[in-house]
């Protein structure tokens, strides 16, 4: 019986890994798909990056109890799973709590440890689904998230409360399977368990070989909701677990009001206004303007969509989507993924991207949403995990104007004004001082 386990776990890692290993490399080729974009530089403050808002998540302590909680959960769950080493090399090897005695008393703080992260994660994620469901908070109930995006949320918390509360029943019947001298647990014996023993009363009335059906439930459903959770995130929000750290460190560390310029545009005025200067001969084609689907965009714009947490910070702080407007940069990056999820599946099947009449601007993200945007960085400033749905806007709303002349008249008129006059308004340059001869 112990061999047809080992068997059955190592069959059932191996697949897991393997779907998982798969899914990963769809998710760096699509990512890959973008343009190059060299964000190497400044190494020192890139590290700096990910230990403060990666792993310290400077941004969302901006909110002191929310940030606390959510740090018991990402921390919790992560620490717990230290704790799969141990359930790993148990199910290969066919041993029990195989850290027990090698540790010793240092084993038994572990767990204890481990317990009282569980119970934090428990609470903290109950008490995410109460403000996701019953409370409603504004950004939660945005039609955004209609659909998949809000039950992938709940599906989640779900799994992470019924998941700790396997960690915690498969302590308790363990200690008292093993404070009844039951074989195979008594040879290894560790003592009770600070939280888990209190579990004690509600399981004491249970048989020896009923424990043990609990026991190795607990131990199965445990660990397969841990490889299933794995194999979930690369269809979930909850990716941005693995990718906040590389968008942390590849985080554009210009300020945030400075706009990338293309340099073919500045050459183009440069020559313009400086003939001598154009070079002469055959000239290389312009590359396009803007972005009008997602290969145009850059690699890091991409993996900035893979991370999205869909908190909807940014939207809560967009002025335009605060006024009524179209505009919700959450939907910008979740558009975006959605789109590129769609070009991989096109890769994937016909072995190259095969045109599909489709593209990002117009058939996900319209023009009334990026004509909204006031690009006041507000969304890029409150972004917990270092995304820029700004600089999608603006090469989507760049390709819009300058490849399609596609312009509110509002805009055509600043754009003459500025030609002509060196301005947005429609002052001639002689005339711009005239306020001063009046004060006069």
């Amino acid at each position: 019986m112990q061999i047809i386990q080992q068997i059955l776990f190592v069959l059932l890692s191996i697949v897991a890994i393997w779907l998982f290993t798969k899914n990963a490399k769809s998710i760096i080729r699509n990512i890959k798909l973008g343009r190059d974009e060299d964000l190497n530089d400044n190494p020192g403050q890139r590290w700096k990056n990910v230990l403060l808002l990666a792993f310290g998540q400077k941004k969302m302590f901006r909110n002191p109890l929310v940030a606390i909680m959510h740090f018991f959960v990402y921390a919790g769950f992560v620490i717990i799973n230290i704790e799969v080493l141990e359930i790993v090399l148990d199910g290969i090897f066919g041993t029990h709590r195989l850290f027990a005695q090698p540790l010793g008393g240092f084993y038994t703080f572990l767990i204890n440890a481990f317990e009282v992260l569980a119970l934090l994660v428990l609470v903290a994620c109950v008490i995410f689904y109460i403000r996701r469901n019953i409370i409603n908070i504004k950004r939660f109930i945005s039609k955004d998230l209609n659909g998949w995006p809000r039950s992938d949320a709940n599906y989640i918390l779900i799994t992470e409360i019924v998941l700790m509360s396997l960690f915690l029943f498969l302590n308790a019947s363990d200690t008292l399977l093993q404070a009844r001298g039951a074989e195979h647990y008594a040879a290894h014996p560790t003592g009770n368990f600070i939280l888990s023993q209190y579990l004690h009363p509600v399981i004491s009335g249970m048989s020896v070989d009923a424990l043990i059906i609990l026991e190795r439930s607990c131990w199965w459903l445990h660990i397969v909701g841990i490889f299933a959770f794995l194999n979930y995130l690369p269809y979930s929000k909850h990716l941005h677990i693995i990718l906040a750290f590389p968008n942390a460190y590849y985080a554009r560390l210009e300020p945030m009001g400075q706009m990338e310029n293309m340099p073919s545009i500045q050459n183009e005025v440069l020559y313009a206004m400086q003939p001598e200067l154009a070079p002469t001969g055959e000239q290389a084609v312009v590359q396009k303007f803007g972005a009008k689907d997602v290969q145009d965009l850059s690699w890091k714009n991409l993996l900035d969509a893979y991370s999205c947490t869909e908190c909807g910070r940014c939207s809560a702080a967009c002025p335009a989507n605060q006024t009524g407007k179209l505009l919700s940069p959450r939907k910008i990056m979740m558009d975006t993924r959605d789109r590129l999820t769609d070009v991989g599946k096109n890769i994937a099947v016909n072995g190259a991207f095969k045109d599909d009449s489709k593209s990002l601007l117009h058939d996900h993200i319209l023009v009334e949403e990026l004509n909204a945007c006031t690009t006041c960085n507000a969304c890029v400033q409150e972004c917990p995990v270092s995304i820029s749905p700004l600089d999608i806007i603006i090469q989507l709303r760049r390709y819009l104007v300058m490849e399609e002349s596609n312009t509110s008249p509002e805009w055509a008129a600043m754009f003459s004004n500025v030609e002509n006059n060196f301005a947005p308004w429609k002052f001639s340059p002689e005339e711009r001082d005239k306020w001063v001869e009046e004060l006069k």
